[in-house]
């Protein structure tokens, strides 16, 4: 069975929800990563008490603000995260700070439209150009073959929800911006894998299931929690390589259309 075998991480969106577990989970490993750089929008906030008390039982969490919304902030927290790492490059990026609202097509505004675009779509696309010379470097470091996770990648969490192929759940919620948004995604992921494919950076989208998180209970009772799906999650992306890049799977790392 692979093993995900990353020196440093990053996760968006880390006070709550799966970027919460995905903290915990990566902290809790027997081979847990040197640095895991947890952010969030407001680490000094009520929301973000149960990931500082994470991280004061793993000194290798490195809480770091970061509004993905806001390309100032990702910049900033670059550098913060370039003077941790000491000349080292950065070896996993997860994207997985997302927001949304169950809308319909009559309700929505041009603002809330923007408003979920800007974090959902454009931050990923700000993320990947300000980390990518960490990510490089992390390439360039590795002496493993092809690629992986556990050298260079970038992964950006989507959902089911934005396959143009079968509209999944439309008749619980149209939720537009959110779907569009997830389209712009794996498009973006598929650009993505394109352009980096030269520096043996792995890109991948991946749909974690509908995980009992703030946003998943907006649309019922998810049948998923928030532990199961990234321990899944993250087995899956121990085993990916460079035939996935560019991909749609599910957590289970089963390809998904379109």
């Amino acid at each position: 069975m692979s093993v995900l075998n990353v020196r440093s991480v990053l996760v968006t969106g880390s006070n709550r929800g799966l970027g919460l577990e995905l903290v915990r989970q990566l902290a809790g490993k027997s081979n847990w990563p040197e640095w895991i750089f947890a952010t969030c929008r407001d680490p000094e906030g009520p929301r973000a008490q149960d990931l500082k008390n994470l991280a004061a039982k793993h000194q290798q969490i490195a809480i770091i603000p970061l509004d993905t919304s806001e390309p100032s902030s990702i910049r900033a927290a670059a550098a913060r995260v370039t003077d941790h790492l000491k000349g080292a490059g950065l070896n996993l990026v997860i994207n997985n700070a997302g927001t949304g609202t169950p809308c319909n097509l009559e309700s929505e505004t041009p603002e809330e439209m923007s408003r979920v675009y800007k974090t959902n779509v454009v931050g990923p696309m700000v993320m990947s150009q300000v980390f990518l010379p960490l990510l490089r470097k992390a390439a360039q470091e590795s002496s493993q073959e092809g690629m992986s996770c556990s050298k260079a990648a970038i992964v950006n969490i989507s959902s089911k929800i934005g396959t143009i192929t079968t509209i999944l759940g439309w008749h619980v919620s149209h939720g537009l911006s959110y779907r569009c948004s997830k389209v712009a995604l794996n498009m973006l992921t598929q650009c993505q894998s394109l352009a980096y494919a030269q520096d043996k950076i792995l890109c991948i989208a991946l749909h974690p299931g509908w995980v009992q998180t703030d946003m998943g209970n907006l649309l019922g009772q998810p049948p998923l929690t928030a532990e199961l799906s990234v321990r899944e999650s993250l087995n899956t992306l121990a085993r990916l390589s460079e035939k996935d890049s560019g991909t749609f799977v599910d957590r289970a790392g089963n390809s998904l259309p379109w």
